[in-house]
């Protein structure tokens, strides 16, 4: 199952955070930092860059080297927990979680990927706890996100009822999120409530733009009903709407299993 914010979203936003790019082209610094902060920042910057790309070892040596230059900065204490998250080593993953947590204690997008990290390794309950820390900070933008997160984490927990409602708080707040939809509906179909999953997936796609994953459920929905035309129906759909998705694969693929 996915998480529907990824840490991945944190690299991005400390990549807009560490440097602005001026008119002629050259990076611009936050005024006022000292030169202990400012090459902080740049290595910050550069080390979030390796990340992305891959090299771990020059995005150790870089963040290491920012720590070393400005510890204060949570989002370097943040990118340094994915990087240890990628080397599997957890005592530094939590370490720098923590810390960064101590730091700017109202940064829900930094709780909610701790949050993530825990539910992936084995810490549910933490997990969630975290979750929902996240969803009721008045910062975050996008609380349904972590209730949705909390609702998968608990899915793959087999808390069922709690995940159920999990997700329909994430629903109350903004009804046409298409992860918590899908994620609600799939869990329906999973405990055999196979018209109230349709119901959701129909609404949905009534009045929102399709999603690969809501036209693949519809479509498994709708075999599991014996409906032949309503599975033609999503099916068509995924063919147009998304003919280079793996959900059209996937759906390709079932159909050539014999039975």
């Amino acid at each position: 199952m996915k998480y529907s914010a990824l840490a991945s979203v944190l690299i991005a936003s400390v990549l807009l955070g560490a440097c602005s790019t001026t008119s002629t082209g050259g990076t611009a610094l936050a005024k006022g930092e000292t030169d202990a902060e400012k090459a902080g920042t740049l290595n910050k910057q550069l080390g979030t860059v390796y990340l992305q790309q891959g090299n771990l070892a020059l995005a150790k040596e870089k963040l290491e080297r920012a720590e070393q230059y400005n510890p204060k900065d949570p989002e370097i204490h943040s990118v340094l927990a994915l990087l240890y998250a990628r080397l599997d080593i957890p005592k530094e993953v939590d370490a720098h979680y923590k810390t960064a947590i101590r730091l700017a204690p109202n940064n829900p997008q930094i709780i909610n990927n701790y949050a993530v990290y825990l539910c992936k390794n084995g810490r549910p309950e933490e997990g969630v706890k975290r979750f929902l820390e996240a969803a009721k900070n008045p910062l975050y933008r996008t609380p349904e996100a972590a209730y949705t997160n909390a609702g998968v984490c608990l899915r793959e927990n087999k808390k069922l009822d709690e995940a159920t409602n999990s997700f329909r708080r994430a629903l109350i707040i903004a009804p046409n999120n298409a992860e918590a939809v899908y994620q609600l509906a799939d869990l329906d179909r999973e405990r055999g409530q196979l018209t109230q999953a349709r119901d959701l997936v129909d609404r949905f796609l009534t009045n929102n733009e399709a999603t690969a994953d809501i036209l693949l459920l519809g479509a498994n929905l709708a075999r599991a009903q014996n409906d032949r035309v309503g599975e033609e129906k999503y099916t068509r759909r995924l063919r147009v709407e998304f003919p280079a998705s793996e959900q059209l694969r996937s759906l390709n693929e079932q159909k050539r299993k014999p039975g």
